[in-house]
């Protein structure tokens, strides 16, 4: 799990990688570990806090429901017109099962 300060080392150690050339590239690394190293010892030691454990995104940061919500009503239309027409009550009955099947499935899905 990596922190906000461990990405912004990474990126410095790679771009000093870029400008230096791969002559470098040994010692840059070595660099990035010894800090994550020193990093570990201090956390270990209880200098450093834990890092925060990474929360899932909530459903007001994953749109992703209310899309695929949307976009479900937008298609059973034409799909139930087509259902009612071709088999009848039972082919509506079958179209709506599957579209709430499929939203279903993305919130069980979420949650897991």
């Amino acid at each position: 799990m990596a922190t906000d300060e461990v990405r912004k080392d990474l990126r410095a150690a790679v771009a000093a990688r870029q400008e230096l050339g791969p002559e470098y590239e040994a010692e840059i690394i070595d660099g990035f570990l010894e800090k994550l190293d020193a990093r570990d010892r201090y956390r270990s030691a209880g200098l450093l806090p834990e890092p925060a454990p990474r929360r899932r995104p909530s459903r007001e940061t994953d749109p992703g429901g209310l899309a695929l919500a949307i976009v479900s009503i937008v298609a059973a239309i034409p799909i139930t017109a087509i259902a009612a027409g071709m088999i009848g009550p039972f082919g509506v009955v079958i179209c709506w099962a599957g579209l709430v099947a499929i939203n279903f499935a993305r919130t069980i899905a979420r949650r897991g």
